[in-house]
């Protein structure tokens, strides 16, 4: 009897064991499932398509993984940020480096001007967006050219020549990358605010995006849309190295260009909040800093202008946390930033 029983309970617990395995197996199939309809849903809304089924393959277990990081990082809610399932979701981080980004670390000394006119400014506004007072054109997108430089010192150049002439007037970042051949500039090799901000002095100004439009990709410098300058610039300042305040003085007058190290997956999937993440000091992206200000719970954070379209991010902005613990400010904001001059009406 006894052994009745025995065999009767191994049974049932082979059968539940089976049940188990089964149905473990079912939620991983639903789990892929769904992840296959997600990518699906994804493609058709970025328009994306790949060459074969092998490609699309390798692509969808990218995205598989990039989605899952996205979901743990959120679901956690540890963080001050939210990320999100962006355009940039089927590529590795590393292909996202490659196309997305593009500064060159500054050589020493760096080529414009070490003085500082903003040093002794002590009348600081607790806050400032140069959006809401007319400096700040409409986010860019810069695609896969590797010329954020172009972009960033475009942005600090239109914000200058807005307040110098009262007029906002989108510039062309693709006469930088055509016609710019000064210092380390490269086009979609890569380049410097510093030397751009050079070239657009020497060569006495940089002409519209309507006459110059941006093409993101290298190609040869047409002189004849090149002379037809719409801005001008006197030349350039460096923001004294490591020091927030410094950058606090000067964006506090005009829109900065600074550099920063773009290169983490938490930096790739931003999507909205005050970022705090992990980075460290590779400068290798070139951005704008066109504000900054203090939130709710009392975070400071400076408001940056990126080139990677309004899908990303906060409609193409991103808040990084500001007065960090590191003198270099978070992702090294504070390192190498520079701006240009001009004559003010």
């Amino acid at each position: 009897m006894a052994l009745k029983m025995y065999m009767a309970t191994l049974v049932l617990a082979t059968l539940l064991l089976l049940q188990g395995c089964s149905y473990q197996a079912m939620s991983r199939s639903l789990q892929e499932e769904s992840m296959i309809t997600r990518h699906e849903l994804w493609m058709a809304q970025q328009g994306r398509s790949y060459k074969n089924v092998e490609e699309k393959a390798m692509r969808f277990d990218i995205f598989k993984n990039n989605v899952e990081y996205i979901d743990s990082v959120n679901n956690a809610g540890t963080r001050s940020y939210k990320l999100s399932v962006n355009k940039f979701a089927d590529l590795t981080n590393k292909e996202f480096r490659a196309t997305r980004n593009g500064y060159k670390q500054a050589p020493f000394p760096r080529s414009c001007k070490a003085t500082f006119m903003y040093e002794n400014v002590s009348a600081i506004p607790s806050s400032m967006d140069w959006r809401s007072k007319g400096a700040v054109t409409p986010i860019k997108d810069q695609g896969q050219c590797g010329c954020c430089w172009a972009f960033s010192a475009v942005a600090a150049t239109e914000g200058i020549n807005q307040l110098s002439t009262g007029k906002l007037v989108s510039l062309s970042e693709q006469e930088l990358v055509d016609c710019d051949t000064s210092g380390e500039d490269q086009g979609c090799g890569g380049g410097l605010m510093d030397d751009a901000f050079n070239f657009i002095a020497k060569n006495h100004g940089l002409t519209t995006e309507s006459n110059y439009p941006y093409q993101g990709v290298d190609a040869t410098c047409n002189k004849k849309k090149e002379s037809n300058d719409a801005a001008t610039i006197t030349g350039c300042e460096d923001v004294p190295e490591n020091s927030e305040s410094g950058l606090l003085k000067a964006v506090a007058n005009q829109p900065i260009s600074v550099a920063i190290d773009a290169s983490g997956q938490d930096f790739q999937f931003y999507s909205s909040g005050i970022f705090t993440g992990s980075c460290g000091t590779e400068l290798d992206h070139g951005v704008t800093a066109v504000g900054y200000g203090t939130a709710e719970d009392g975070t400071k954070y400076w408001l940056v202008k990126n080139s990677w379209g309004t899908t990303w991010g906060e409609k193409g902005y991103i808040r990084m946390q500001r007065d960090v613990t590191a003198q270099e400010g978070l992702c090294g904001i504070a390192m190498e930033a520079s701006y240009p001059t001009a004559t003010k009406c």
